[in-house]
C-alpha cells in the first residue's frame, strides 16, 4: 500500500485480482495474459501493458525453474492514479545472496540470465525476501507512465479467498491520523459472499468515523455488525511518537509485535462482533522503531516465529505478509494477514 501522508483518512483500497499458480510451463502464459489484460482495463498504454507482460513472464519463468507451490498474485491500487502489483512467492530453495542473482548474467540454469535484471528495470519499484529453506518472494509496481513510485513500505495486506469461493470473508484497512497509523482487520464468520458483506461493512465504518481508540472502533463495528453473520475484529493503532501500539479485539484475529527480540502476541477478548461481546477494552504494547506489528486471521495458524530471521524482520512489510502467508496459510479457510511497520515519528 502507499506511503500515507500525515493527513487523516484510510489509505488507498487495494484489490487482489487473482492468485494464480505457476506449476508448469504452461502458467507462464496464463500469468501473462492475466496481468496484461488487468492493465489494460486499468487504462495503461500499449507500451507499459508489453512491459508489464515481460516482468510477469520473468517471474512466472522463475517460479518455474527454481520454485516449489510458487504462485503470482496480481493486484490493483486505486491510488491518485492506478497502479498495478505483482507478488511472486514460493516455497523453493531461497537465494543466499539475492543481490548478486539480481545482477544481469547470474544464472543457475544455463541462460543468459537477464531476467530478474529486466525485471528491476522496468517496474517502478522492486523489492526481494529471500530466506534459505524457506522461500523467496519479489514485489513489484507499475505506474502507467515509467517513474518511481511509492514502494509501499509502511503497511500492506494480504487477502486470499477459500478454494472456488468468489470472494474473501476476510478484510482489512489502514488509516493515517498524523502520526498514528491504525490498522484494522475482519475475519467474516464463515466465508464467501455473506462473510464479506460482514467485513466491508466492518471497512466502512472503520474507514467513515472519526479517529478513536481501538476499543472505541470495535464497538463502533460491533454495533454495526448486528444483522450480519457478523466476525472476528482487531483494531491496532501504532503511535510513531510514543513508540507504543493500543490494541482491542474481539474473537480470534490473532495480533503480534514483531522485533529483533522475537514475537509478542496481543490480547483479544472473547466474542463475536455483531452478536455478543462482554466488553471492549484496549491493552498497549511497546513498539519501537522498526519493529512491525502484524494481524491476521484464523486462516492463518498461531504457528509461525521470526526468530533468527533477520531478513524478514528488515523487508518491506508486504513481503513479508506474503511470507506468512506461504508458511502459516495452510488451513482451508478465507485467509488475511496485514502488516505495518513502525517508522520514526
Amino acid at each position: 500500500m502507499t506511503e500515507p501522508t500525515r493527513a487523516t483518512g484510510c489509505l488507498p483500497a487495494v484489490q487482489d485480482e487473482a492468485w494464480l499458480p505457476v506449476e508448469d510451463p504452461a502458467a507462464v502464459g496464463a500469468v501473462r495474459r492475466r496481468v496484461s489484460a488487468l492493465a489494460q482495463r486499468l487504462g495503461f498504454p500499449p507500451s507499459r501493458v508489453a512491459e508489464i507482460g515481460i516482468v510477469a513472464t520473468e517471474l512466472a519463468t522463475n517460479l518455474c525453474k527454481h520454485a516449489v507451490r510458487g504462485v503470482v498474485l496480481l493486484r490493483s491500487v486505486q491510488a491518485d492514479q492506478p497502479l498495478v502489483e505483482l507478488l511472486a512467492v514460493d516455497s523453493g530453495p531461497g537465494m543466499i545472496d539475492p543481490e548478486t542473482c539480481l545482477r544481469d548474467g547470474q544464472s543457475t540454469t544455463g541462460t543468459l540470465g537477464i531476467g530478474l535484471g529486466a525485471v528491476t528495470r522496468l517496474a517502478d519499484s522492486f523489492a526481494v525476501l529471500s530466506e534459505v529453506g524457506l522461500g523467496t518472494g519479489f514485489a513489484t509496481r507499475f505506474h502507467a507512465t515509467r517513474h518511481p513510485v511509492d514502494p509501499g513500505t509502511t503497511a500492506a495486506g494480504l487477502t486470499r479467498a477459500l478454494a472456488h469461493e468468489p470472494v474473501c470473508g476476510d478484510a482489512y484497512a489502514v488509516r493515517q491520523d498524523g502520526d498514528q497509523l491504525t490498522l484494522m482487520l475482519c475475519d467474516g464468520s464463515g466465508h464467501g459472499p455473506m462473510a464479506a458483506t460482514a467485513s466491508q461493512r466492518a471497512v466502512a465504518v472503520f474507514c467513515e468515523g472519526d479517529p478513536c481508540a481501538p476499543e472505541v472502533a470495535v464497538q463502533r463495528i460491533h454495533t454495526a455488525l448486528v444483522g450480519t453473520r457478523g466476525g472476528a475484529v482487531s483494531v491496532a493503532r501504532i503511535d510513531q511518537a510514543a513508540g507504543t501500539v493500543r490494541f482491542a479485539g474481539i474473537g480470534n484475529v490473532v495480533g503480534s509485535v514483531l522485533s529483533e527480540q522475537g514475537r509478542r502476541g496481543m490480547v483479544s477478548l472473547p466474542g463475536i462482533a455483531g452478536y455478543q461481546a462482554r466488553t471492549f477494552r484496549g491493552f498497549d504494547y511497546e513498539a519501537p522503531p522498526g519493529s512491525l506489528v502484524v494481524l491476521h486471521s484464523d486462516g492463518l495458524t498461531d504457528r509461525w516465529s521470526v526468530d533468527g530471521r533477520e531478513r524478514l524482520l528488515a523487508a518491506p512489510p508486504l513481503l513479508v505478509a506474503g511470507a506468512l502467508l506461504r508458511e502459516a496459510g495452510v488451513r482451508r479457510d478465507d485467509a488475511c494477514v496485514l502488516v505495518a511497520r513502525v517508522g520514526q515519528p
